[in-house]
């Protein structure tokens, strides 16, 4: 093969300047110059960029002192007062009070609320007979809304339960009504949320039917709904988790009309 044929083309010396003045891609975007000219190039708004950049000092979250009511989980005194970091962090803000156990709070237990609304969470919670205050100003959009929901107490009696319950379950997509718990709690338990059947083939194998929907352990504990206490006595547990495995096997618990 003659000699030269192939031969690299030699490079023009202003672009190769160029590349070394550089580093990695930077090259790129230096106008063909020359070194000493390129490497003085400035960049135009460095400045405006990084004042853009930094960030606005987050508001400081206040702290209250919550005392668990009957029903109550860490889930939902969570959700209602929009704590950071959900119930994780109420639970390990509060883990040498409530113990190893998460899913056990107890009526009386005192704990300590982490959220940036600690002022209206106060008066809201003072007395569950209270009524909340109307507000001068209209809030804008949905805002309102979450605002009301998050403060929502129930009645501690059978009828609290249910819409406790129901509220919920629409959050989880659990169907069921109010009439059609109403109706299976009365045939079940007559209302009792410490009713147990000590005498049926559940409780002869060891398993008997407890609560409001009269669940035995297993089913409670298959279909628990996370938030709820995971004590099937408790009658907002035992409500959902009935509804849910209702909700599995027939359609929803509006459809059950005896045993289940």
């Amino acid at each position: 093969m003659p000699r030269g044929k192939h031969r690299r083309p030699r490079s023009n010396q202003l672009t190769r300047r160029v590349v070394a003045a550089g580093t990695g891609g930077a090259a790129l975007t230096l106008p063909l110059l020359g070194a000493t000219q390129a490497s003085a190039a400035q960049p135009a708004q460095s400045a405006p960029a990084a004042a853009q950049s930094v960030p606005q000092a987050a508001q400081p979250a206040k702290s209250l002192t919550y005392t668990v009511a009957k029903g109550d989980s860490l889930y939902r005194i969570a959700e209602k007062y929009d704590v950071s970091g959900g119930w994780k962090q109420l639970y390990r803000d509060n883990r040498a009070t409530v113990g190893d156990d998460p899913k056990l709070i107890h009526p009386g237990l005192k704990l300590k609320v982490k959220t940036a609304k600690a002022d209206a969470a106060k008066k809201k919670t003072a007395t569950k007979s209270s009524a909340p205050a109307k507000s001068a100003a209209k809030p804008a959009g949905g805002v309102a809304e979450a605002t009301q929901a998050s403060a929502k107490t129930y009645a501690d009696n059978l009828d609290g339960w249910i819409r406790e319950a129901l509220d919920i379950m629409a959050q989880k997509g659990i169907p069921g009504s109010y009439d059609g718990i109403y109706r299976n709690i009365m045939r079940e338990s007559s209302g009792n949320p410490q009713a147990i059947n000590n005498w049926d083939s559940n409780a002869a194998k060891g398993t008997p039917s407890k609560g409001l929907l009269q669940t035995i352990d297993p089913t409670f504990q298959a279909y628990h709904v996370d938030g709820t206490s995971w004590d099937p006595y408790d009658p907002v547990a035992n409500i959902t988790a009935a509804c849910n495995y209702a909700a599995d096997r027939y359609g929803s618990i509006d459809n059950v009309n005896g045993p289940y």
